[in-house]
């Protein structure tokens, strides 16, 4: 069996606010601590309505210093929103803190749209600076900070763990050519999942930072007692994933009773398509379910995620998914 872990991306449901989606992430991200999840992650988005996690290393301190041993990070920060020197004193503060628990993964994608991007005050350039800036932060994180004139403090010495997160080839070529750990964002985009694992374990060049491969997989999800109760549950993610394909993004709505009667069926079908690596169900159903996903691809580590309504039945669920891994 895989190692298993958690991707939270603060959800804001429907009649609640920001501050009760950050509390909701803390109790989840102690429970998770406690049913022995390796690393618990949150991921940078802004402008969205229904996600609390924007300022990511803050809402990461909060989850570091709620739990005592379990890895606390990113999946991701999208790099291209930031100055590298930023994020390396960003994660150097919070490994300074909790040394040896917090993970940076990297994202290329900037995750706004292009009024976002330039409220950001992103360098609208042309060229595609990632691949230099992922080694520029390396160097800020690295022993002696490179020799470079400009030092992160805190940040330099920390050697924060350094993971490239994907959705693309892309990702997976330039994970393999530096060395570096890789995620692949399956959760909402399956499609090259299998391609991009190929090329990143068949290229990979070992380096200071790791030896040999170590991939890791999102899959989406949704416990409950029966399968048909894990169906209303989940029916809220899916109406979130809707209202955002179609450019209505909100808080994570309360679920239904038939989600069909409440979204397009073309839309639908996109949906089910985007959040079909995932696993629905009674604990029986997604015992087998991950059982295909973990026999298909064969990944190091499996980073599990899924967004309820009620954080309790979240809770509930999470609990559930990590018996079921544990009896594999």
């Amino acid at each position: 069996m895989p190692t298993y872990s958690l991707l939270d991306l603060s959800p804001i449901p429907e009649g609640q606010t920001a501050r009760n989606a950050i509390e909701n992430t803390v109790a989840l991200a102690k429970a998770a601590e406690k049913l022995g999840y390796h690393r618990y992650w949150l991921a940078e988005h802004h402008n969205m309505p229904g996600i609390a996690s924007a300022a990511t290393s803050i809402v990461i301190a909060q989850v570091a210093a709620a739990t005592e041993t379990m890895r606390v990070g990113a999946g991701g920060i999208m790099l291209p929103n930031h100055a590298p020197l930023v994020i390396a004193e960003q994660f150097g503060t919070l490994a300074t803190l909790y040394p040896d628990r917090i993970d940076l993964g990297l994202g290329r994608a900037p995750g706004s749209d292009m009024a976002t991007a330039r409220a950001l005050r992103r360098h609208m350039a042309p060229e595609d600076s990632f691949p230099q800036d992922v080694q520029e932060l390396i160097t800020y994180l690295s022993a002696d900070g490179g020799g470079l004139s400009v030092r992160a403090v805190p940040g330099v010495g920390t050697q924060v763990p350094v993971w490239i997160l994907g959705s693309s080839l892309y990702g997976a070529q330039l994970a393999a050519y530096l060395g570096l750990p890789y995620a692949f964002a399956s959760h909402f985009a399956p499609d090259a999942l299998e391609q991009a694992l190929h090329i990143y374990r068949t290229t990979f060049q070992p380096s200071e930072h790791l030896e040999k491969p170590y991939a890791t997989l999102a899959a989406e999800v949704c416990v409950a007692p029966s399968d048909e109760d894990a169906k209303f549950l989940r029916s809220s993610q899916i109406l979130a994933f809707a209202r955002l394909r179609t450019g209505a993004p909100g808080p994570l709505p309360l679920p239904v009773e038939r989600v069909e009667n409440h979204v397009a069926p073309t839309v639908l079908n996109q949906v089910n398509h985007a959040l079909s690596c995932s696993a629905t169900g009674s604990p029986d159903t997604v015992r087998q379910k991950l059982q295909e996903i973990i026999t298909r691809y064969q990944p190091d580590e499996i980073i599990l995620t899924g967004a309820i309504h009620d954080n309790n039945a979240r809770i509930r669920s999470f609990e559930m998914a990590a018996e079921v891994l544990n009896s594999l």
